[in-house]
């Protein structure tokens, strides 16, 4: 249980950070393009690749800090960084495909789950 825990501290905390960088985003860049989310995405992918690489890697970070950090903090800051995450860790064991299928079809099914998700609110609005 206390695992739950140190996801939802990190993710609580990853979600304000999203939640202020969006802010100066639109503050400092205006509305006519999403930079606040783009900024998260690349953002948390990068601190992934560092994180997982540097602390549990090379270090041998423990299993705690790794809920804390991978999966609540950047968990919460921005979903994208697992994702990243999900396709390097199937390109590096070779699956090659997969990672390209999950990849484009992630993002596809995702945009179109979207569309159809305010399509049927609308329809009953």
């Amino acid at each position: 249980m206390t695992h739950l825990l140190y996801v939802a501290l990190g993710g609580a905390i990853g979600a304000c950070l999203r939640h202020l960088v969006n802010l100066a985003g639109l503050k400092w860049l205006g509305p006519n393009f999403p930079w606040g989310t783009a900024t998260v995405n690349i953002v948390g992918s990068f601190a992934m690749g560092l994180f997982i690489e540097v602390l549990t890697r090379r270090l041998g970070g423990s299993q705690e800090l790794r809920l804390f950090v991978a999966t609540g903090l950047l968990g919460g800051f921005t979903t994208f960084s697992a994702y990243s995450l999900d396709i390097a860790g199937l390109w590096e064991r070779g699956a090659i495909s997969s990672a390209l299928l999950y990849a484009t079809g992630s993002v596809v099914l995702s945009i179109a789950a979207l569309f159809a998700g305010l399509a049927l609110a609308r329809t009953f609005a």
